[in-house]
């Protein structure tokens, strides 16, 4: 357990080493001498925890679900200690906590922020905002191949496809999860540099996309999202994180005839055709829709930033975000087709008991793929998870001062990993000036929500209920 935790820990240290030495580069290239040192310090002492866990590896046997759960959780623990360097060395009187608490927000690809604003902030220390999004979206995609063996089988045997689950081959897949995700960050940049935006804010927000992120590197997106055909193009670049990694990669360079293999991403698209055209034709109040249209994707692609939108359609936008996108990618939520399984699993339910001598099965329709009832009974687990962690963290932040509309909206942003901004309601709440209490219950609420809610009972039932 030990050696494995240390190895993959590990390898995202070096990761953190690669993004310093990026910052470095910047640094010098554009003469911001000032913070090259901090960035410097941040590049060593990454390099040499990765290189240490790296190079010290034995031979890993085969561990347990248990482990690499806790692998994971660690993780989202301790990578952004050192993510959090930059931020302590480089602002003058930044406590720990509020660094660490920027530094999981990122790397858990929320977007909430201390920093009120950002004009105070060298475009090195934004670069270093948007990379921490960017690893935090590697890590999440990297932990879903890890911890494959506690989601249903259905999903393993479409990722096959494409991903070697061999147990002794887990870790090398990082590589190849990596080029791909690599390729679309290059590709959302280029389509928003070439619509007119500064190459500087191209590459912050493809950081941003590509996690489903919610950190912009200036104060309110209308200073860069100023017209109509900006507002569609960013719009369409979010669903890159709405839809699989892999449907995209597959889609572009495979071709890929296996109808099965993008069967949860056709009823994402039949699911965001059927959005774009309710809130066309009955939402449309300000006959303002691309406006409309960016809140939509950036709510379901759970990245939460958008312009300015009507109040009254914030509830609406809620609901968006707790449903969420394509399992296989960046994105949060409880999942659309998870929702859409279970809804039909009731119905079904509900159906037989009508009709007790008809038979019916969990199958969804045009598709020749059944699912069996353990596969609902996880889905069904996560929901009501999601629920007691909900209740659970909008008492803590009533308790601690904030009213109680905004600590149940603000509680659905934290577990879904989505920004406050208008779609949510509370687009001008203030971090910075929480109780430590507060910054804590959110830290740890961020990582819950990042790690997949089924993997929490499993561990609850090793600890807590042994046989």
């Amino acid at each position: 357990m030990i050696n494995f935790t240390h190895l993959y820990l590990g390898i995202f240290s070096l990761f953190i080493s690669v993004l310093s030495f990026l910052n470095i580069l910047y640094c010098y290239y554009f003469k911001l001498y000032l913070n090259i040192d901090n960035f410097i310090f941040t590049f060593i002492v990454s390099l040499l925890l990765g290189s240490v866990a790296f190079f010290n590896k034995k031979n890993i046997k085969k561990i347990s679900i248990y482990q690499k759960i806790l692998t994971v959780v660690l993780g989202y623990f301790i990578l952004p200690i050192l993510l959090s360097i930059p931020y302590y060395l480089i602002i003058n009187k930044i406590s720990f906590v509020d660094s660490y608490f920027e530094a999981i927000s990122g790397f858990t690809s929320t977007g909430f922020t201390i920093f009120n604003n950002l004009k105070h902030l060298d475009e090195s220390l934004l670069l270093w905002r948007s990379s921490t999004q960017w690893l935090g979206g590697l890590y999440f995609l990297i932990s879903i191949i890890l911890l494959i063996d506690i989601f249903d089988k259905n999903l393993k045997k479409s990722l096959t496809n494409f991903i070697n689950f061999n147990s002794n081959e887990t870790i090398k897949q990082c590589f190849k999860i990596s080029i791909v995700y690599l390729i679309l960050t290059i590709t959302i940049f280029i389509v928003l540099y070439l619509s007119d935006l500064r190459a500087f804010n191209s590459f912050n927000l493809s950081l941003t996309l590509i996690s489903s992120g919610g950190f912009l590197p200036v104060n309110n997106l209308d200073i860069i999202i100023n017209t109509k055909f900006k507002e569609i193009v960013l719009s369409v670049m979010m669903l890159v994180s709405f839809f699989s990694l892999f449907f995209t990669y597959n889609l572009v360079f495979f071709h890929r005839r296996n109808i099965n293999f993008f069967l949860e991403d056709l009823y994402l698209g039949l699911y965001l055709i059927f959005l774009v055209s309710f809130f066309f034709l009955f939402l449309n109040i300000d006959d303002n829709f691309s406006s409309i249209l960016l809140a939509i994707c950036s709510s379901i692609s759970n990245i939460g930033f958008s312009l300015n939108v009507p109040k009254d359609l914030s509830f609406i936008f809620l609901i968006l975000i707790i449903i969420g996108g394509s399992f296989f990618s960046t994105s949060s939520g409880i999942r659309f087709f998870k929702l859409l399984l279970l809804f039909k699993f009731s119905i079904n339910e509900l159906v037989s008991h009508s009709k007790p001598k008809s038979l019916f099965t969990n199958r969804l329709s045009f598709f020749n793929l059944s699912f069996s009832n353990d596969d609902f009974y996880k889905y069904f687990v996560s929901v009501i998870i999601f629920i007691l962690s909900l209740s659970i963290l909008s008492l803590m932040l009533t308790i601690s001062g904030i009213n109680s509309e905004d600590a149940f909206r603000l509680s659905i942003l934290t577990l879904m990993n989505t920004v406050n901004s208008f779609t949510s309601g509370i687009n001008n709440f203030t971090f910075y000036d929480l109780s430590l209490f507060s910054k804590l219950s959110l830290m740890f609420f961020m990582i819950i929500g990042r790690v997949e809610l089924i993997s929490i009972l499993i561990i609850c039932k090793k600890f807590f209920f042994k046989t």
